[in-house]
């Protein structure tokens, strides 16, 4: 069976706000593994952009979601 990870990263995208704007951390976690597929998908397309620009919010999601696990945290 073929993975389409167009599709899986569609659906990422799609949980991953959705879980986020709920204020859930692991909306956080969704995107950054959205982002590593988008690597990936970069990789096999050979759209070298998608990856330092995904790289990058792979960063920002653990800084996000590092402030927000510190946030919940009394």
């Amino acid at each position: 069976m073929w993975l389409r990870l167009d599709y899986l990263s569609c659906v990422l995208t799609i949980f991953s706000t959705i879980l986020v704007g709920r204020r859930h951390w692991e909306g956080w976690v969704l995107a950054g593994l959205n982002s590593v597929i988008l690597c990936l998908i970069g990789m096999r397309t050979s759209q070298w952009g998608f990856i330092p620009a995904n790289l990058f919010c792979i960063v920002l999601y653990a800084a996000n979601l590092r402030a927000w696990r510190k946030a919940e945290t009394p």
